[in-house]
């Protein structure tokens, strides 16, 4: 007897082929059989007919370490047909922790884990104790994070031996099982690392088949150039790298995509292991803090605080913005499309924008922008409107391109209800099959699933997730494609996607039967073989 026997759906299996119709069996946590008429009873049987029934969609890029421990039920993401979940993202890890340093590494990620508690561990015992949770997780040590551990906020290239401790702390957190590297270099203190230092731990990679996950060093206005360099590491040490929440901001660098698409496009053909991927919104979220040059962040968030009530600081930030643009952001058409998220310290204030409080106040947004860090203490986040929808048609609808939310799974209450988040935290996956796949045709479902899951797969080297392939394991989505459509706005952000026939099953388990949670926590933290594969 199977224990979940799905009926008369129409299957995509998640390789890009086109779907047929059929049954799909479950049985000890994994597809018994798939296609055609299945044979046999079941403990449970849905009814499909008329629904597409598909891997569970992986979400290659998010930050839900920051949330899931307060948050397992991971509704915003489950409630999508997300079923895995890869954190540790930007270079920001929440491990591991050295002693005397988890209040250090709190403050740093104040803006985006305000209310997690961080405590010391190393790596392998943050994924020992991780809390049971609705979706599987595979976690990334964070670069910042190592940098943060061996040196600080210290604005110079490591000795010898910090290089050597930053390599220990990887390889232990690798050794433990953690999917690869991700890197922040946009922000301090990633950005005080050189090439030569992320080229020195992409070889340390290598010895253990892992893989290296970049936030670009720039995706404004140096965006091709910080593209050749992610390429760089990859042709120079073998290794997978994946190119994440890729995009073209700032109005002078808007229509570059078709020519990053077109670098890593030559790339893969001359053997070069790389992949990027991207979320549909026209606005990305961050730190407000990182909006600044980074100078600004020399020191640690104390010594910023301090530095930014002074005048010939705030000159200085006035003069490289208005030269420059904001910092990995480019020039945006005006304080408007800078909105604050979440604010701590200041929560009335979500909503408004730097250009709103700068005119209630009477003050230039510059000034504007520094009291309000510093009251913040340093902990606000920010929504940036700075990228060209063209843009993000060209890379929806690329197949080079995967599908990652870089979101948090949140919830309508609680801690994680506060704020305004991204609308992407509850709606990137249906947002792309509903406006980029039935209403604008921009791309064939099939092919929009292949990037959700398949093709991810791949990428991460997911050995028995991500097809719809018998022995495989049962992480299936099952959803109405004429009704699954995002309803999270920039001003109502807290909203599940439309579908009340929307069902989410993770290793074999229901999650979500109906649009409506179960409550079930099946997920499992995903480690790394010697090997390199994944499970």
């Amino acid at each position: 007897m199977h224990d979940i026997l799905i009926r008369g759906g129409t299957l995509f299996e998640g390789t890009g082929k086109p779907s047929v119709e059929g049954d799909l069996a479950i049985a000890d946590g994994r597809i018994a059989a798939v296609g055609g008429s299945v044979s046999g009873t079941a403990k449970k049987i849905i009814d499909a007919a008329g629904l597409a029934v598909a891997p569970g969609f992986i979400d290659i890029k998010t930050h839900s370490d920051f949330t899931l421990p307060i948050n397992p039920k991971a509704e915003s993401k489950v409630r999508q047909g997300v079923t895995t979940e890869i954190v540790g993202h930007c270079g920001f890890s929440v491990a591991p922790v050295l002693p005397g340093k988890a209040a250090l590494l709190q403050d740093y990620l104040s803006p985006s884990a305000p209310w997690l508690p961080f405590r010391e561990t190393s790596f392998p015992d943050y994924l020992k104790t991780f809390p049971a949770t609705a979706v599987n997780a595979g976690m990334l040590v964070g670069h910042n994070t190592l940098r943060l551990m061996v040196m600080g906020m210290a604005e110079r290239a490591p000795t010898a031996a910090e290089l050597n401790a930053m390599i220990a702390l990887l390889e232990d957190a690798l050794l433990a099982g953690a999917l690869g590297l991700s890197s922040g270099l946009f922000t301090p203190p990633g950005s005080y690392a050189a090439a030569d230092e992320m080229i020195a731990l992409g070889h340390v990679l290598k010895v253990h088949n892992a893989g290296y996950f970049t936030h670009l060093r720039d995706e404004s206005n140096k965006v091709i150039e910080a593209v050749a360099e992610a390429i760089a590491v990859g042709e120079e040490t073998d290794v997978h790298v994946e190119i994440v929440h890729f995009k073209c901001s700032g109005m002078d660098n808007w229509g570059k995509a078709a020519q990053a698409l077109a670098m890593i496009a030559a790339a893969k053909a001359r053997g070069v292991d790389v992949d990027c991927d991207s979320y549909p919104y026209a606005a990305g979220s961050n730190p407000l803090k990182n909006l600044l040059p980074p100078w600004v962040q020399a020191g640690g968030v104390e010594a910023m605080i301090e530095r930014l009530g002074k005048g010939q600081t705030r000159e200085k930030i006035r003069a490289d913005i208005a030269r420059d643009g904001l910092n990995n952001w480019g020039r945006i058409p005006s304080w408007d499309c800078v909105q604050i998220s979440i604010s701590p310290h200041l929560p009335q204030h979500a909503g408004h924008t730097i250009a709103a409080l700068a005119a209630e106040r009477g003050a230039d947004p510059i000034d504007t922008l520094c009291d309000y860090l510093a009251a913040d203490q340093g902990a606000t986040r920010v929504l940036v409107t700075s990228i060209s929808e063209d843009d993000i048609r060209t890379i929806v609808a690329s197949p080079l391109a995967l599908v990652g939310s870089d979101g948090n799974c949140v919830a309508p209450y609680g801690a994680v209800g506060k704020g305004l988040p991204h609308p992407r935290f509850y709606g990137t996956f249906p947002r792309i099959l509903t406006r980029y796949v039935r209403e604008q045709n921009a791309l064939p479902l099939e092919l929009a699933i292949h990037k959700m899951t398949g093709a991810t797969a791949r990428a991460l080297k997911l050995k028995d997730r991500g097809l719809l392939r018998e022995g495989f394991r049962a992480d299936i989505v099952i959803f109405d494609p004429n009704d699954f459509a995002d309803r999270a706005t920039y001003a109502e952000p807290h909203q599940f996607p439309s579908g009340a026939r929307t069902t989410v099953i993770v290793n074999g388990t229901l999650v979500v039967e109906n649009a409506a949670h179960t409550g079930a926590l099946p997920g499992v933290v995903l480690r790394r073989e010697a090997a390199g594969a994944v499970s």
